[in-house]
C-alpha cells in the first residue's frame, strides 16, 4: 500500500539526498547560474541525471533547476554541491549590481535601435 502523497514528499528529499541536509559547500545563490562541465551520466541518481540533463542545453539558475526537478532549493543545492564536487557541473555567479549598465546608457542604446528602424 502506498502512502499519502503527503508523506512521500517529506520522506523524498531525505532519500535523494542520502540523508544529507546541507550541501558540502554554501556558495549556492538562488540566481548562481549553473551549467554541464561533462557529459559523462554513468553512476548518477536518477536526480542528478536529470539535473545534469538539463543543464547541457545552457545555463540556468539554481531557482529555475529546482523548479524543473520539483524539489526543494535546499535539496537541490546538496544536489548541485556533489555535482560541482565530482566536476559534473560549474557555476558562475550572476553580475553584482554595480557592474550592471546604468539605466541611462540603455535608454540611449534603446533610443538609437529605434532611430534605425
Amino acid at each position: 500500500m502506498n502512502p499519502p502523497r503527503n508523506e512521500r514528499a517529506l520522506v523524498r528529499p531525505h532519500v535523494v539526498t542520502g540523508g544529507r541536509a546541507h550541501p558540502t559547500r554554501n556558495t549556492f545563490g538562488l540566481i548562481t547560474l549553473v551549467s554541464a562541465a561533462r557529459d559523462q551520466l554513468g553512476g548518477l541518481s536518477p536526480e542528478k541525471r536529470r539535473l545534469m540533463e538539463l543543464c547541457r542545453g545552457g545555463s540556468l539558475s539554481v531557482a529555475e533547476i529546482a523548479g524543473h526537478l520539483q524539489l526543494p532549493v535546499s535539496v537541490t543545492k546538496v544536489l548541485l554541491s556533489d555535482l560541482v564536487d565530482s566536476g559534473h557541473i560549474q557555476t558562475t555567479a550572476p553580475l553584482p549590481t554595480t557592474e550592471l549598465p546604468s539605466m541611462k546608457l540603455l535608454q540611449e542604446v534603446l533610443d538609437g535601435l529605434r532611430a534605425r528602424l
